[in-house]
């Protein structure tokens, strides 16, 4: 497979022993994969590594465990499911990240988004809804229920035994 890095370095133009040294140069721990602006894809795209899209997908994006980017270049029509996006071209469909979603200042997403934390930039557009759910957020919503307790406690305050939760109770029931 022909890489325009491996051509510029002189590297032998072959596909999996020429990614090793590049990725060793660049000092990167993690790989990083580039969907060039010429390229178009109309399907299912899905992974294990960070990506970043510069040219245009029409379908549906997983990499649940990955960091998505969309370049300035890039014209997303699709569902995306990643742990983090971070968008400078456009996205029109919706958007859920595991992490994060961050919207720069070139950015457009016309779609619903749901991620514990979003940034929208200034000069951003953005268009749809917003969904901000938690891990964390299940206990809290367990905590009103909780609060609803003392009430099933009422008729147990009524009993002679505590005058007064009584006399605070039965002013309300009235």
């Amino acid at each position: 497979m022909w890489k325009r890095d491996d051509a510029v370095a002189g590297q032998p133009q072959q596909g999996g022993q020429a990614a090793a040294p590049q990725t060793q140069a660049r000092g990167q721990e993690s790989t990083n994969v580039n969907i060039g602006k010429s390229v178009v894809i109309k399907g299912e795209l899905s992974g294990s590594e960070d990506l970043t899209i510069e040219g245009q997908v029409d379908g549906k994006i997983e990499l649940r465990q990955n960091v998505l980017t969309i370049g300035p270049n890039g014209r997303i029509k699709a569902e995306i499911f990643a742990k983090a996006v971070v968008v400078q071209g456009e996205v029109s469909g919706n958007i859920t990240a595991t992490e994060k979603v961050d919207i720069r200042d070139a950015g457009s997403v016309d779609g619903d988004l749901a991620a514990p934390r979003i940034a929208i930039a200034d000069g951003a557009h953005f268009r749809g809804s917003i969904d901000m759910k938690r891990d964390g957020a299940k206990p809290a919503q367990a905590a009103p229920a909780a609060a609803a307790k003392p009430g099933e406690a009422k008729p147990a305050e009524q009993k002679p035994g505590a005058p007064a939760a009584t006399a605070g109770a039965n002013p309300g029931a009235r």
